[in-house]
C-alpha cells in the first residue's frame, strides 16, 4: 500500500479545522435540537483531543482504500468519499432518525459535517499522491 503519510496528516488537520468551524457556526441551531449542545460551556479537553485522532483514522482509511483500489487522482478519491459518505454516515444517521427519534435536522447537520470532512480528505489525499 502506497500512502503519502504527510498528506494523510494534513488532510486530518484540515478536516478537523473545517469541522470545528462548521459546528461553531451552527451552535445556536444545535442548541435548539439537542440538549447536548445547549450547554454553552467549552467541551472537556479529552473530547477536543480525540477529534484529531478520529480525523486521522478517517483520513488513513480513505487514503488506504484509494491506494488499494488504485485510484490515482482526486476525482476518483472524490467518488470514493461520496460512496463512503452515503454508505456509512448517511445510513447510520438515517437509522438514528428512524429508530431513536433523533431530529432529522440534527442528523442533517452531522451528515453535512461528514460530507465536508470526506470531501476535504479526498481532495487532499487525491491531489497529493
Amino acid at each position: 500500500m502506497d500512502l503519502n503519510y504527510l498528506a494523510v496528516v494534513v488532510a486530518a488537520v484540515a478536516a478537523f479545522v473545517a469541522s470545528s468551524a462548521y459546528y461553531m457556526s451552527l451552535g445556536r441551531q444545535l442548541a435548539t435540537l439537542s440538549p447536548v449542545y445547549a450547554d454553552a460551556s467549552r467541551p472537556p479537553a479529552w473530547k477536543v483531543a480525540q477529534e484529531p485522532v478520529r480525523n486521522l483514522i478517517v483520513a488513513s482509511v480513505v487514503a488506504g482504500l484509494a491506494s488499494l483500489s488504485e485510484i490515482a487522482d482526486w476525482t476518483g478519491t472524490m467518488g470514493l468519499a461520496l460512496a463512503l459518505w452515503i454508505g456509512f454516515p448517511v445510513m447510520l444517521l438515517a437509522g438514528s432518525v428512524i429508530h431513536e427519534n433523533v431530529p432529522w435536522k440534527l442528523a442533517a447537520i452531522h451528515a453535512g459535517d461528514w460530507l465536508m470532512k470526506l470531501v476535504i480528505i479526498a481532495v487532499i489525499v487525491g491531489v497529493w499522491r
